[in-house]
C-alpha cells in the first residue's frame, strides 16, 4: 500500500512539471510587467535526429518592443523593422549560422519592453540542415504551439499564477512523501 502511495504522489508530481520537461519553443518569463524594461529569453529544442537547428526567425508580435541583444556566439542575426533610428520597430529578428544538435536548445537574449496587459504570441520559424522547418505558431494544444507572454500591470498581489499553482502541488506532493515516508518507518503521524 506504501508502496502505491509513494507511485501515485511521483506520478502526480511528474504530471505537475510535464510542461517543462517537452520540448516547445519557449519564452521566459513566461509572465511579465508592462511598461518594464527587461531581460527575455527565447529557447527553440533541436528535436530532429542526425541534424541540427541552422536559423531561427522570431516574428515579434505588436506591442512588444525590443531594445537590445545580447550576443549570441556562433549566430549571426539581422533584423526587420519599420522606421529607423530611435523610432524603428522591429517585426522580425532572424539567427543563422548556428549548429545546435539534437537534444539541445538554441538559446537567445534580449532586452524588451511590453506596451499593455495581454497576451503577446510569438511565431517562432526554426529551419533545420535537413531542410526541414517547423513553425512554432500553432495553438497551446498543438504539436507546435507558439511561446507566448502574459503581460500583466502587476506581479504581486491578487492573481494566480501557473508557477504560483506549480508551487502548490509541488509542496503537496512533498507532504505527502514525508507522511508517506513517516508512515513507512512506523512512526505515528499525530
Amino acid at each position: 500500500m506504501t508502496k502505491a502511495v509513494v507511485m501515485a504522489a511521483a506520478a502526480t508530481c511528474a504530471l505537475a512539471l510535464a510542461p517543462a520537461a517537452f520540448g516547445h519553443a519557449a519564452m521566459s518569463p513566461p509572465v511579465a510587467k508592462a511598461r518594464v524594461l527587461q531581460q527575455f529569453t527565447l529557447s527553440v529544442p533541436t528535436e530532429e535526429e542526425n541534424s541540427t537547428t541552422t536559423q531561427i526567425e522570431l516574428t515579434v508580435p505588436q506591442g512588444f518592443a525590443i531594445d537590445s541583444f545580447e550576443p549570441s556566439p556562433g549566430w549571426k542575426r539581422s533584423e526587420q523593422a519599420t522606421g529607423s533610428g530611435e523610432s524603428a520597430v522591429l517585426q522580425k529578428v532572424t539567427w543563422s549560422g548556428g549548429r545546435v544538435p539534437t537534444d539541445e536548445d538554441s538559446v537567445f537574449r534580449f532586452n524588451a519592453s511590453l506596451d499593455s496587459s495581454k497576451t503577446y504570441t510569438f511565431e517562432v520559424r526554426q529551419t533545420y540542415s535537413d531542410g526541414k522547418v517547423v513553425d512554432w505558431s500553432g495553438s497551446e494544444s498543438s504539436d507546435t504551439p507558439a511561446p507566448l507572454v502574459e503581460g500583466v500591470s502587476s506581479l504581486g498581489g491578487g492573481g494566480t499564477s501557473t508557477l504560483s499553482i506549480i508551487a502548490l502541488i509541488v509542496g503537496a506532493v512533498g507532504v505527502v512523501l514525508g507522511a508517506t515516508a513517516l508512515a513507512a518507518k512506523g512512526r505515528s503521524l499525530a
